[in-house]
């Protein structure tokens, strides 16, 4: 959950560097890249989650 959320904070951070600074547009598309792995890790865990307490 620590990972997700600091992840998360990390793009935020990107995106806002990437949209504020001249010339460095590239940080807002790494800190887009970086969310959708968030999203991505969080979706893997919710179901690994659910599964498991089925069980």
């Amino acid at each position: 959950m620590a990972l997700v959320l600091f992840l998360i904070i990390l793009a935020i951070v990107l995106g806002i560097v990437g949209v504020v600074a001249h010339g460095l547009l590239y940080l807002l598309f790494i800190g887009i890249a970086v969310l959708i792995i968030a999203m991505v890790i969080s979706a893997v865990r919710f179901r690994h989650g659910g599964r498991s307490a089925n069980r």
